[in-house]
């Protein structure tokens, strides 16, 4: 009786999981030649090849894009997990409007937060206004790499918060309080003790903010003005604009290995974590 009620999943993973990354692969794979579909890896080494000599563009892409996505998890981690601490100790008498201030922004559209940066930035926008104000010079910070990299924080620190603060909280405190008994001083508590054990919330932050920055081409596209190309942003441009879906789905291809590979990697940390080794 309990399998009727998994068959609905099963259908609905099939058909928007399962058969576009199908469909992707095919046509990653495959081209036409003398109308005549035939395999090939063209497209891969397409991806690798230098476009100008001494310059392999694509893989320049890839290489910032990654570079981005590290910087992004960077920050949000030493933003997040203070304030995740914060979060979960119990003198904060502010926790539960705190945590709603994390939430609330992401009831909104991605795009709408997003765009709302815009006005925030621009030369004559909130943070220009206010430096103005206070007699200091403006800055253009609209349309560089430091405006997506702030456009890229704000939207997902609270998947960096989140898990990180889930872990905190479900931490058992006896383990802390016998630390504490032993003598051992707040700084080889958190340590020893608390950082260890919340490995496992970190490692699914890291997770959940690498894998859509080192994909995100919306950002870019608003905060970055289209000067400042990310892989997400090379997958649009071939599907939509150069009409080559088969180089696109290639380097499609190509994001979700290196997403794989983040994955493994994040989980041989997780398990060493749960082990009690060293990550």
């Amino acid at each position: 009786m309990k399998k009727i009620f998994v068959y609905p999943y099963v259908v609905w993973m099939a058909l928007f999981i399962i058969a576009p990354l199908v469909l992707i692969l095919y046509n990653a794979l495959t081209t036409t030649q003398d109308g005549q579909l035939v395999f090939t890896l063209d497209y891969f080494r397409y991806f690798f090849s230098e476009i100008v000599p001494g310059n392999r563009m694509y893989v320049r892409v890839a290489t910032h894009s990654v570079r981005m996505a590290f910087t992004t998890t960077l920050i949000c981690f030493f933003i997040g997990y203070p304030l995740a601490y914060i979060l979960a100790s119990k003198g904060f008498s502010q926790k539960s409007f705190l945590i709603f201030m994390f939430i609330a922004p992401m009831w909104m559209n991605f795009l709408v937060r997003t765009y709302a940066w815009l006005t925030i930035l621009e030369r004559n926008g909130l943070i220009n206004t206010i430096l103005q104000r206070l007699g200091l010079p403006i800055i253009d910070i609209l349309y560089t790499d430091a405006s997506v990299l702030l456009g890229m924080v704000y939207n997902f620190l609270p998947f960096m918060v989140l898990p990180i603060y889930t872990s905190l909280t479900r931490m058992d405190t006896r383990v802390i309080e016998a630390a504490q008994d032993l003598g051992a001083s707040p700084r080889n508590v958190f340590l020893r003790v608390v950082f260890p054990l919340s490995l496992p919330g970190v490692v699914s932050g890291i997770t959940m903010v690498f894998m859509p920055a080192v994909a995100t081409f919306i950002i870019p596209n608003l905060l970055g003005g289209g000067r400042y190309f990310m892989l997400g942003n090379l997958i649009e441009q071939q599907f939509l604009t150069v009409n080559n879906p088969h180089f696109g789905s290639a380097v499609a291809v190509i994001l979700v290995i290196m997403m794989f590979i983040s994955m493994a990697v994040l989980s041989f940390a997780d398990k060493r974590s749960e082990e009690g080794g060293t990550v």
